[in-house]
């Protein structure tokens, strides 16, 4: 098996005296479509946090490419190549849909201060490159037509659309997702299962997701870690997943016997 393209080691973070992550190992190679699922207050968007660069851990490593990655700040995370969207949608809500998705792919402009300052021709080509590129990333996720809607003004259905677009136009290697279906309906869901297959094969992606729907999680992941309390309380494949006693345990709130 080749090396990973991320690997957690023992990983935890403390606030105050409330472990809030402890001793959690996560490997994903190349390529995978990875689920992290939990009841919640389980720690899984904390170690989301943890991953890009928003908490520092207090103990355990993170290794990205082969880069130690523990403790950047995010910016600096996501110049390695990790992309996230979050549970909350973060758009920026009074600029168009177009301009949020070109202030993600701003981080990867070839023009610098300098050309824009003087506006010279670096700056105008650069400039419509970026906006090409945001376009493109629009016409993906079919929101191309709201390029000039105000990111507010787009059903909720569409706003996590283009949080998705926006994360893409980063250009990451790995993609997190935290609970991309919140809110959405069945339809929205299952649209949405299709269209984090197609991203994931058309930008040779590979994708961490954490989700509450199952129908979601055991119809597109490969494999699952299951965290509880902050601790990783199983993994495996998704039929493992669905049958392991510990698993059962921690959403119904009752011991299985076998």
């Amino acid at each position: 098996m080749s090396s990973a393209l991320l690997k957690v080691e023992k990983l935890g973070i403390q606030f105050g005296g409330l472990k809030a992550v402890q001793n959690v190992e996560m490997h994903l190679n190349q390529g995978e479509l990875i689920g992290l699922i939990g009841p919640n207050g389980a720690g899984k968007t904390t170690t989301f946090n943890m991953l890009t660069g928003v908490y520092t851990p207090t103990e355990g490593t993170i290794i990205f490419n082969g880069k130690a990655i523990g403790g950047l700040d995010p910016y600096k995370v996501t110049r390695q190549g990790i992309s996230r969207t979050f549970q909350n949608i973060r758009l920026f809500k009074e600029l168009s849909v177009l301009d949020n998705v070109k202030v993600a792919n701003h981080g990867l402009a070839k023009h610098n201060l300098v050309s824009s300052i003087f506006r010279l021709p670096s700056h105008f080509k650069g400039e419509e490159k970026m906006e090409q590129e945001s376009l493109a990333f629009l016409k993906i996720f079919g929101l191309d037509v709201y390029r000039d809607e105000l990111a507010k003004n787009l059903p909720y259905g569409m706003q996590r659309r283009l949080e998705i677009a926006r994360a893409l136009a980063a250009a990451p290697k790995l993609l997190l997702l935290d609970e991309p279906a919140a809110g959405m309906n069945a339809k929205e869901t299952h649209d949405l299962m299709e269209l984090i297959a197609f991203i994931r094969k058309e930008f040779d992606l590979t994708i961490l997701l954490i989700e509450h729907d199952m129908n979601l999680v055991m119809g597109i992941c490969e494999r699952i870690y299951v965290l509880d309390h902050g601790q990783l309380i199983a993994d495996g494949t998704p039929e493992e997943i669905r049958s392991n006693p510990k698993v059962i345990e921690a959403y119904l709130g009752e011991e299985v016997t076998e």
